[in-house]
């Protein structure tokens, strides 16, 4: 179904959990390294892998990275809160059952801002937890590359046992037609919070930081929630967008022939935007939690808490408040930079020297429009925020102008190096003013009507002669510095 038509008879109701590796050196319960990359099963342990006799220890750091989550989130910190067994069969978890927590977490009752379109929308949190992430199954053979089909698994455990703190939102009702750029809204937020707070690389890329999305609909006018899907590991702030948006449709145009949602888990595909179905959905009591009994409960010290709090930084949403004041921008102009995620980019650039409102403009105009071409983030653009900060000083040197910036940064992306290497070796500009002497002498020379206006005290015809010059020069020519000089040459003065 249409998204629109979608949104005009039903309500959505979304719900994000997210789950976010810990940057700890060592795993959660051993003292195995947490490397990403190292080859298949060399960061394990009699205790990660499961093997009779071995005991749990926990992580401190990564309990003391879980509460400053939880207190950057404005979440409650529980006095006292322990791990608990949550079972079920993992094939890629060595114990088979995953320490987790789950009616006592270590943080609770919390809140996120985010602003989508000028307006405010509060994401309450439901809990904040620590758990351990599960290993990584690799399924070989078959076309989708996941288990159906495949010819066979392997597992690789380096990833079973690293400290994973888990996110999870109350039901978020009332986004209405916004409810995919809430959903990506918060995502940002989140991501760029963790950055903030030190305690991830949040590289979604490499899975440390990844969402399930759920979804329901209920008909406009009624008062009880539909039957929500859960769209697991999404791993980009784009997909989490697509999903929803592609979620919304799916449901509407079931429920519009009648049919039902079936509560569920669903796979999202990047190439089509669409989820297929996973597998039937647990609920608490099928996972068959009870306390942990090799761990002793955890009691956060107040005065420890009290600490932590007090030596948080600055928070994103503040930051971004300086930074607006800084830079000079609108509230529309900050929002849309915090959606595109460029933020960050955009402050690496102006460090390197580029003037602030030229970090926006090339960033959120020439780059942003390279990157939705290539279904990508500006993140990911091979290009550095130094190499855009030269070509904004190219632009003011007069060396370049708008246009053939354009080009030097379609050479910069396409790989045929710097900023300087790409104005070189395409010939972006005129080397000197010996050059561009020259070609303003042949215009001059072939336009004698709007040279004597000039003379006559007609500036405006001035405009002629630069153009002439432009395209004489094929674009490459400082059109301000052509201006002068004409105006030099026929000794006119304005």
């Amino acid at each position: 179904m249409a998204y629109d038509e979608a949104i005009d008879r039903f309500e959505p109701v979304l719900g994000l959990e997210t789950h976010v590796e810990l940057g700890t050196v060592s795993k959660m319960f051993c003292g195995c390294p947490t490397t990403f990359g190292a080859p298949p099963n060399t960061h394990t342990c009699p205790t990660c892998l499961a093997l009779p006799g071995s005991l749990p220890v926990a992580n401190v750091e990564a309990i003391e990275s879980t509460i400053r989550i939880g207190l950057a989130l404005n979440c409650s910190i529980a006095e006292w809160c322990r791990f608990a067994r949550k079972n079920y069969f993992y094939p890629d978890m060595p114990k088979n059952y995953q320490i987790s927590q789950y009616d006592e977490p270590l943080c609770f009752d919390g809140y996120l801002d985010v602003e989508v379109e000028g307006k405010v929308v509060r994401i309450e949190i439901e809990r904040v937890h620590l758990e351990e992430d599960t290993g990584k199954s690799t399924h070989v053979g078959g076309a989708t590359g996941r288990i159906h089909g495949a010819d066979y698994s392997i597992v690789d455990y380096n990833r079973a046992g690293i400290p994973l703190v888990e996110i999870v939102t109350k039901p978020i009702p009332g986004t209405d037609k916004l409810a995919p750029e809430v959903a990506r809204a918060y995502g940002v937020e989140l991501r760029e919070l963790m950055r903030s707070l030190g305690v991830s690389d949040v590289r979604m890329e490499e899975g440390s930081m990844r969402f399930d999305v759920n979804v329901s609909l209920m008909p406009r006018g009624s008062s009880e929630w539909g039957t929500r899907t859960e769209t697991k590991n999404v791993n980009s702030l784009r997909s989490v967008e697509r999903s929803v948006r592609g979620e919304i449709q799916r449901q509407a145009a079931i429920l519009a022939e009648g049919g039902r949602i079936t509560q569920e888990t669903r796979h999202f595909h990047e190439d089509t935007g669409t989820t297929t179905s996973g597998r039937s959905k647990e609920e608490a009591q099928d996972y068959r939690y009870f306390p942990e009994p090799d761990l002793v409960p955890i009691a956060p010290d107040p005065a420890w808490v009290s600490k932590l709090k007090a030596e948080l930084p600055e928070l994103p949403s503040v930051r971004r408040k300086r930074l607006q004041a800084e830079w000079g921008v609108t509230d529309h102009d900050m929002e849309s930079m915090h959606n595109a995620d460029a933020i960050e980019i955009v402050e690496a650039t102006i460090a390197a020297g580029a003037p602030a409102a030229d970090a926006r403009k090339w960033w959120m105009g020439e780059l942003a429009r390279r990157a939705n071409e290539a279904g990508t983030s500006l993140a990911e653009l091979p290009i550095t925020p130094a190499q855009v900060a030269r070509v904004t000083e190219l632009v003011a040197s007069g060396a370049l102008n708008d246009k053939l910036a354009r080009e030097a940064f379609d050479g910069v992306l396409s790989g045929e190096g710097g900023p300087d290497e790409v104005v070189a070796a395409r010939g972006l500009q005129i080397a000197d003013e010996g050059e561009l002497a020259s070609i303003i002498d042949g215009v001059l020379a072939g336009n004698a009507d709007a040279v004597e206006k000039v003379r006559s005290g007609k500036i405006a015809a001035v405009g002629a002669l630069v153009g002439g010059v432009m395209k004489a020069s094929r674009g490459k020519a400082d059109a301000a510095r052509a201006r002068e000089l004409i105006l030099e040459k026929l000794g006119v003065s304005e």
